[in-house]
């Protein structure tokens, strides 16, 4: 693992209300940022080197597109909300929206560089939470931002999303175990989801503390299986959950803020966030 990166100096209250999640050290969403830089690069430099007259061997599949790239904005803490990304298909609660989701996700796919399985699933989560919190007009960018800053959208350390949803790898953070820059959290769940009985470890793409996976995680399927964190389909829809609990309206640059340093309390945090779902609307709103 890479050293951390320096200690954020945001400043953070002393206590938390019931079920919110305590702050987490920045640099664990940022390590997937710099991997996939670093992975991008890689690709880069690999597809450049193929001569155009030859086919590659087919070997495996293609590999991922390059990220999309999104500009450093740096907005003063609760001056703006993100524009709201292209709208997800009509939410029919009592009728499939599969096939409109597909259709909605390989389009916006195109854009944003983002895989369309995980598109669906930010998209899902978007218009699930129009029927459970109408008043928060949360959109499935910033969704999204919180899984670039995250996991680089579950891509994180070779993981990928599966076609079931499900990562290929376990995304699991470092203990926090008190270390600089790392909150002490002990083990509050002997280990079942992060497999460490000593300290917390967040999981899953959108990186949730077991306490707090516990109190809002719903299984996006309905299919009557445990919620997973390691699938994107249920951490995103958790991740909306949270949210809108948290901030009320996220169309509003107050609700928006309140949020999202809910989720992580740190203003450098919530500009990256900020800057992923202002890019992912801004790609996915092209004629």
């Amino acid at each position: 693992m890479a050293e951390p990166a320096p200690v954020d100096t945001d400043p953070a209250p002393s206590a938390l209300p019931p079920g919110h999640l305590p702050p987490r050290p920045p640099y664990v969403g940022r390590l997937a940022l710099a991997g996939g830089l670093v992975v991008t690069a890689l690709i880069l430099i690999f597809t450049v080197g193929i001569d155009r007259g030859e086919e590659a061997a087919d070997d495996g599949p293609p590999p991922p597109p390059p990220a999309l790239p999104v500009p450093e904005l740096k907005p003063p803490k609760g001056a703006v909300a993100p524009r709201a990304a292209l709208v997800a298909p009509v939410d029919r609660p009592k009728a499939s929206d599969e096939a409109a989701l597909d259709e909605w996700s390989k389009k916006v796919a195109k854009t944003t560089q983002i895989s369309h399985r995980t598109l669906a699933a930010y998209g899902r989560a978007e218009m699930w939470m129009r029927t459970e919190a109408p008043g928060c007009k949360i959109s499935w960018g910033t969704v999204a931002g919180i899984g670039r800053v995250e996991s680089a959208h579950g891509n994180f350390a070779g993981a990928e999303v599966g076609p079931d949803g499900r990562v290929t790898k376990p995304i699991i953070g470092p203990p926090l175990n008190g270390a600089p820059g790392v909150k002490a959290i002990k083990d509050t769940e002997h280990g079942v989801l992060d497999g460490d009985t000593e300290w917390d470890r967040a999981v899953g793409p959108l990186q949730f503390l077991p306490v707090t996976w516990g109190k809002w995680s719903v299984r996006a399927s309905s299919d009557g299986k445990p919620a997973d964190p390691q699938n994107v389909d249920d951490a995103a829809l958790t991740a909306a959950r949270y949210l809108c609990s948290a901030g009320g309206d996220l169309a509003t640059p107050d609700g928006w803020w309140r949020a999202v340093l809910t989720y992580n309390q740190s203003v450098s945090y919530a500009q990256d966030v900020y800057s992923g779902a202002e890019a992912y609307a801004q790609a996915s709103l092209r004629p």
